[in-house]
């Protein structure tokens, strides 16, 4: 009788701490959640496709290549809404001193501005000079290579047919008059006694295209090759030749 007296409280008290530890385990466990609920809280979100990773990436390329465009064609307009072009640089020529001479190599300077009054058709002014030596051959004046000159004056339209980002095109045909010093080396003997043609002022005209490489919107190296045409004595002469320089653009439209 005195062991089942002390036996039964200790079994309740036991049985009592047993059921409060459970009781505080379960308290101290996180949530079993459920798939909706692991849905919603991003935990067990389904990884993106192969084709949905392509998708965005086509997305992000077509951003990036809309926004260069969209620069490309600003560049663009901001190059070719310049009002006024002035160009300058080097010259060569291969031209025909006299009737019955050989072709000589001429090289000089040009200078010109053009006035693009019309959109993409300007009024140009040129200006050129041309040197070189010619080679009479053998004569009784002991005169055989004496040096000559030219200069052009001319004017005319331009027209601008191609405009890129680096590269642009135009034609132009200017007419004008040429003057021609052909006895400067002669040392005052008549140019024609030796086969020259004789100084004097003619009608010339040139015609040419010209590509521009642009270096910034108001700045560009220019290459023209060119045909020149002269009419020195009673005869008219064909030549070809090219100019190279660069090309200032300023007042904007």
């Amino acid at each position: 009788m005195f062991r089942s007296n002390r036996f039964y409280p200790v079994l309740a008290i036991t049985i009592f701490s047993l059921a409060a530890l459970q009781t505080r385990a379960q308290q101290t466990q996180p949530p079993i959640q459920t798939p909706t609920e692991q849905t919603q809280t991003g935990q067990t979100q389904t990884p993106p496709t192969q084709q949905e990773r392509a998708q965005v990436l086509r997305q992000a390329q077509e951003r990036v290549k809309a926004r260069k465009k969209l620069r490309d064609q600003q560049v663009i307009q901001d190059t070719y809404t310049h009002k006024y072009e002035a160009y300058f640089g080097g010259n060569y020529l291969r031209f025909h001193p006299g009737e019955h001479l050989q072709r000589i190599n001429e090289g000089g300077w040009h200078a010109g501005v053009t006035d693009y009054a019309f959109g993409k058709i300007g009024i140009t002014a040129d200006a050129r000079g041309y040197y070189g030596t010619t080679y009479t051959g053998p004569n009784p004046y002991g005169v055989y290579a004496p040096s000559i000159s030219q200069y052009t004056f001319m004017g005319g339209p331009t027209v601008r047919f191609f405009e890129g980002l680096h590269w642009g095109w135009t034609a132009h045909v200017l007419a004008g008059i040429n003057h021609a010093n052909f006895g400067t080396g002669t040392g005052g003997l008549p140019p024609e006694l030796i086969g020259l043609y004789k100084d004097g002022n003619t009608f010339n005209l040139t015609a040419g295209a010209s590509v521009d490489y642009n270096l910034s919107p108001a700045l560009a190296l220019r290459l023209t090759p060119g045909y020149l045409m002269t009419t020195y004595g009673s005869s008219v002469q064909n030549d070809l030749g090219f100019t190279a320089g660069v090309v200032w653009r300023w007042g904007r439209q």
